[in-house]
């Protein structure tokens, strides 16, 4: 594998801790505006994804960043209750449109509820501030960039279900469940398991990796952010994913002679 970027992906619960203390960091919670109401991280702001999916464009993503009072250096740092899947989406966003230090909290809310960890429910107040928007088009793959792209060599990744990815998937993709990058009360499995894990399907330091998964970019924003960890560079997301290359009714792939052993991924 190629050699780590020190880019954060992950931040554990005590290190954000020690950053919320410090007021060194703002924290978005992805839930549902009840949920996040309930009770979350102390500090946190809450920015529903579903509010996000209903315009993603950078200029909307921008004016959110601002109104929250993220500038272009602000520490960020994004968590769920969905395995990392939903925090994933909205921090790729945040990266597409250049910001960089942008990080997911190690665990989902449930484990940080179930370690004991302090919770609230103040809703923080915000200063507008201003963030540059510098789009990062290298992170970012469209539905005709892939055919190019895999002529070229580019490793193309459906982290769908296997059931899903067995029944249909874009010509010549690999399947990565998504369920196979956690670990334990982790969003991500340590590195050297995902090393590991990229190594058994084929996956050179130095290829080009695309991720996709059934819609929105929520599952395999978590398998780009599974990638960016061990230092992989060149991973982009296929936002629109399968649902979008359906129905523009290109090319689809099915394993024919599927049995119950191709349901395992391992």
């Amino acid at each position: 594998m190629s050699k780590e970027k020190t880019t954060r992906v992950t931040i554990d619960a005590d290190d954000l801790r020690s950053e919320i203390r410090d007021k060194s960091v703002k924290v978005l919670d992805i839930r549902k505006e009840e949920d996040y109401k309930q009770g979350h991280i102390p500090g946190a702001i809450n920015l529903p994804l579903a509010s996000l999916l209903a315009d993603d464009s950078p200029e909307k993503v921008l004016q959110y960043a601002q109104s929250f009072g993220i500038g272009d250096e602000t520490s960020v740092v994004v968590y769920d209750d969905t395995f990392g899947a939903l925090a994933s989406r909205v921090a790729w966003t945040l990266e597409y449109i250049g910001h960089e230090n942008v990080s997911l909290l190690g665990i989902t809310f449930s484990t940080w509820k179930r370690l004991g960890l302090e919770i609230n429910t103040e809703s923080p107040s915000t200063s507008k501030t201003n963030h540059s928007l510098k789009l990062q088009p290298q992170i970012l793959a469209t539905s005709d960039y892939l055919v190019p792209a895999k002529e070229k060599g580019a490793v193309l990744v459906d982290n769908r279900e296997r059931l899903n990815f067995l029944e249909q998937h874009i010509p010549g993709a690999i399947n990565i469940p998504y369920k196979m990058l956690a670990s334990g009360q982790n969003i991500l499995r340590p590195k050297e398991d995902l090393k590991r894990l990229m190594q058994n399907r084929n996956i050179s330091s130095n290829s080009e990796i695309i991720t996709y998964c059934g819609s929105v970019g929520t599952l395999s924003g978590l398998g780009y952010y599974a990638l960016k960890s061990i230092g992989l560079d060149n991973v982009k997301l296929y936002v629109r994913s399968f649902k979008e290359w359906k129905s523009l009714e290109k090319p689809i792939e099915k394993q024919q002679d599927a049995n119950y052993w191709d349901l395992s991924a391992e």
